[in-house]
């Protein structure tokens, strides 16, 4: 007996770019300095958009760089699991989150729901400079 496959369409929404992007930014304790060199190294680019990280991340860069950025609790404390809200709802284009790979975090599954998160509503997700250079450029703003 002959099998047919069906192909299956899943519905994708074409995400409409607002003037002001809103990016949300989380970096982890051993990527922070790295977060600041990427800040500063784009500070032109994130001027132009809407800025919102999780405690500590937003702290040092409102300090330490000439952005404007809204801080919510600290990663541990429900940070990702704040943002990850704010994804769900589809306020946000694109989360740029240095995390530290090596080292194990006590919060580790609110960060799993917030990368979860990401991929059911498509939102673009840096997790290393590469990646966050590249997707920061395909903002075109």
């Amino acid at each position: 007996m002959k099998k047919s496959h069906k192909t299956i369409a899943i519905p994708t929404r074409k995400r409409k770019l607002k003037s002001r992007p809103k990016i949300a930014i989380i970096a982890h304790d051993a990527k922070k300095a790295d977060m600041i060199a990427f800040a500063q190294g784009n500070i032109d680019i994130l001027k132009k958009c809407d800025l919102i990280a999780t405690g500590s991340t937003g702290q040092m860069l409102n300090k330490k760089t000439e952005l404007e950025v809204k801080e919510m609790q600290s990663g541990p404390l429900g940070g990702d699991l704040q943002i990850g809200g704010l994804v769900a709802s589809e306020e946000i284009d694109l989360v740029i989150f240095l995390r530290d790979p090596l080292a194990a975090q006590p919060h580790d599954p609110d960060i799993s729901a917030l990368l979860r998160v990401c991929d059911v509503h498509n939102i673009p997700l840096a997790t290393n400079l590469s990646s966050a250079e590249i997707l920061l450029r395909g903002l075109k703003i």
